[in-house]
């Protein structure tokens, strides 16, 4: 056999290897993952600012703040944390999470596809799922598929205002329809945070529209991040408690046929998108123990070279 190259089969090879150094990602269950320079128009369509009035959500309240306490629990440090309370007395509530978290000064846009699963329903009033979420460092929102008794949502959380969702978006039919592909619990969609103006930092939020092919804006804030943490992140996170019958967290049961995965991961630097690595986005723990999580049977998969991760049961 001959094993010279013809110069048309140099070519072929050039051209072939251009292609695959310029494939799109993939996504989550297989699926493309947008172009992340895709345009950039038009809003969320159902997104709302919850009512802040004082008491007016008592679950939400709780989840705020579980929220706000979990963070400060984190502090600044890089390291995984053992599971702590969230230092109400009312239930013993563990915290813990897992992922990337992108390194200070690493980038100035994040991007990831992440799974969605409206069949997965929390019962308990003090618990809640917060996976896939995402930040961007010193970025003024964090993205967050926030699964709670209340019901599976969106959240737009806002860093550099009050604190709090300041967008939230109900995980509907019509959220599924513009916003998501796959079917059943294999749904996904799309999220992108990029910083506008290094001047005030000011930033913007977006997610994907399949219909339009288009990034739709979610939410926009400027000012000082007051999360006190200098690092992004692309995790799953927990607050859950003991369900006494079965001696592990409720959650263990509700998401037994869920799976957190968050794919595509992307950090922006220079203006050029490139994968998460393992030098700009170090995993917060390599093997972590499902224990931890009030759930042994969880699997956290390092499916990718820090620009994937999955866990399931």
């Amino acid at each position: 056999m001959n094993r010279h190259r013809t110069p048309l089969v140099a070519a072929l090879l050039t051209v072939l290897a251009a292609l695959g150094a310029t494939a799109p990602a993939t996504g989550a269950g297989g699926t493309t993952a947008p172009d992340p320079d895709a345009p950039h128009r038009g809003v969320v369509t159902g997104a709302r600012t919850p009512d802040r009035s004082p008491g007016r959500s008592a679950g939400r309240d709780r989840a705020v703040r579980a929220f706000e306490n979990g963070r400060r629990a984190r502090g600044g440090t890089w390291a995984h944390h053992p599971p702590t309370a969230t230092g109400r007395p009312a239930a013993d509530v563990t915290h813990n999470w897992w992922g990337i978290f992108p390194r200070p000064g690493s980038h100035d846009g994040i991007t990831a596809t992440h799974t969605v699963d409206p069949s997965y329903k929390v019962s308990s009033a003090d618990d809640f799922t917060y996976a896939p979420t995402t930040k961007a460092q010193n970025s003024c929102m964090e993205i967050v598929t926030a699964y709670w008794n209340s019901g599976d949502e969106i959240w737009a959380w806002d860093w550099c205002g009050k604190g709090g969702p300041a967008k939230v978006l109900t995980v509907d039919a019509d959220f599924l329809a513009t916003y998501t592909t796959g079917t059943g619990g294999g749904r996904s969609y799309s999220v992108q945070l990029v910083r506008d103006a290094a001047s005030g930092n000011r930033w913007s939020s977006y997610l994907y529209n399949v219909r339009t092919r288009s990034w739709n804006l979610l939410y926009q804030q400027s000012g000082t991040d007051q999360s006190g943490l200098a690092h992004g992140w692309d995790m799953f996170e927990i607050y859950a408690s003991v369900d006494p019958a079965t001696g592990v967290g409720h959650y263990c049961a509700e998401a037994r046929n869920t799976v957190f995965d968050s794919s595509a991961i992307q950090l922006r630097a220079n203006g050029a998108w490139k994968p998460a690595s393992p030098a700009d986005a170090p995993w917060t723990e390599d093997r972590p123990d499902g224990s931890a999580f009030l759930c042994p049977p969880l699997r956290f998969v390092q499916a990718g070279a820090n620009d994937h991760w999955t866990v399931r049961q």
